[in-house]
């Protein structure tokens, strides 16, 4: 039988067993009684299994209240454990939305819990093989950009949002003359007043077009085409028509099935920002950790997907965000290649100075770094931004200090001075 393991970290009064094993009826063939119809065949052939349990640590206090516990006066020690539990493939089918569900459903709303986390998801290839791969992922990006031996250096349109549309034209034209590989909207800049995306689309396609062909040299725009799904597909429609490669996502806020939608219909490159994604995972005993997060969203045939940032402005360990990044190019099923690979996009108060920590982390050239700030406030104006983030590259495959590096490259020694003293 092909089982989708789940894997989850759970905190509860009971025996952790009990709870393994009411995580295995209550999101598969059972409930909390057994019921007529509920033979011993149908639960052989669709119970989920409880396939190990790692008991850790005890809490002295929960870490979320239960109405359920305190009407019944349990009290702790609360028990934490790693379980682990199988869901059998054919209860699901070729359904995205049924797959989340049952790998989380009511289960953060179980009585006996203090804290349920899912973890992880781990897919049999025959089942990963069911939904999309992505259309580009790394090695594609890197072949429709003509990006090779180096990371990808990009930003995002700032002021994040209130700009013209002629405005962000001249501002794309300008990065574009500097040097970028990649530039993004930001993602609460998706169809404003002051900048209607039917407006936004052709006015910066048209000089990035322009560029393109005085220059053989291609700039990929992620227009954010953020919003309900028909009217996603038409934004995306009008990308293709004026040449355009990319398009930006709000994976949480669009959901699933609707990403699921777009992607059936177009073939641009998606570029999935995971904003509210700290909602979901930031807690420690309740959510979704990056690891199950990007297994169901990259079954919607996402190219890209956002990390966060070393170092950077956001509440992410570096170690966290380091396993995002590495997880990401490690494909859902083992025995798939890199055809099953997102390229890592990194974000968030980022510059010169985080380019050498985050090679470190994703350990090749294999990922995007978007500086927004850090190419657009450089003292000596985006083009020594993105200059800086080059030369931070060469002092990393050289093997030597930025410190060092900056001796002979002005942009960079610019860029350690004003960027380091904010810290």
């Amino acid at each position: 039988m092909d089982l989708i393991e789940a894997r989850y970290l759970i905190e509860t009064p009971f025996e952790p067993e009990k709870i393994a094993t009411i995580i295995a009826g209550e999101q598969s063939s059972g409930t909390f009684v057994r019921v007529a119809g509920e033979t011993d065949e149908l639960r052989e052939r669709c119970s989920a299994r409880v396939l190990s349990i790692r008991e850790l640590a005890p809490a002295d206090h929960p870490s979320l209240q239960s109405a359920y516990l305190t009407a019944r006066g349990i009290n702790g020690p609360y028990r934490r454990a790693e379980v682990r539990v199988g869901f059998p493939v054919d209860n699901i089918g070729h359904n995205l939305a049924t797959l989340a569900a049952t790998v989380s459903g009511n289960l953060y709303d179980l009585g006996e819990v203090t804290g349920l986390k899912l973890m992880d998801i781990k897919l049999p290839k025959a089942y990963r093989d069911l939904y999309d791969y992505p259309v580009a992922g790394t090695k594609g990006t890197r072949t429709r950009m003509k990006v090779h031996d180096r990371p990808f250096f990009g930003t995002i349109i700032k002021p994040n949002v209130g700009m013209r549309t002629h405005d962000i034209a001249d501002l794309v034209e300008q990065l574009c003359e500097a040097g970028v590989d990649f530039i993004k909207d930001d993602e609460v800049c998706a169809n404003p007043a002051s900048a209607p995306i039917t407006d936004r689309i052709p006015a910066i396609m048209e000089r990035v077009r322009r560029y393109r062909d005085r220059t053989g040299r291609d700039v990929m725009i992620a227009f954010n085409i953020t919003d309900e799904t028909d009217a996603m597909r038409r934004h995306a429609d009008l990308i293709a028509e004026h040449g355009g490669s990319c398009a930006m996502v709000s994976m949480n806020w669009t959901g699933l099935s609707a990403l699921q939608t777009l992607r059936g219909s177009t073939d641009l490159v998606l570029h999935g920002h995971r904003n509210g994604f700290g909602a979901l995972s930031r807690h420690p005993l309740i959510g979704m950790a990056f690891p199950a997060y990007q297994t169901l969203y990259r079954l919607t045939g996402m190219d890209h997907m956002h990390v966060h940032g070393m170092g950077g402005k956001f509440c992410d360990e570096d170690s966290e965000v380091q396993a995002s990044a590495q997880i990401c190019a490690q494909p859902l099923a083992p025995e798939n290649g890199d055809e099953d690979h997102v390229l890592p996009v990194f974000s968030s108060g980022q510059w010169a100075g985080t380019v050498p920590a985050t090679f470190d982390a994703v350990g090749s050239a294999d990922f995007m770094f978007l500086a927004g700030g850090g190419i657009l406030a450089h003292p000596s104006g985006p083009k020594a931004g993105i200059m800086s983030l080059r030369q931070a590259w060469d002092a990393c495959e050289a093997g030597v200090s930025l410190e060092k590096h900056a001796t002979g490259h002005s942009e960079l020694a610019e860029a350690l001075t004003f960027y380091g003293a904010r810290g």
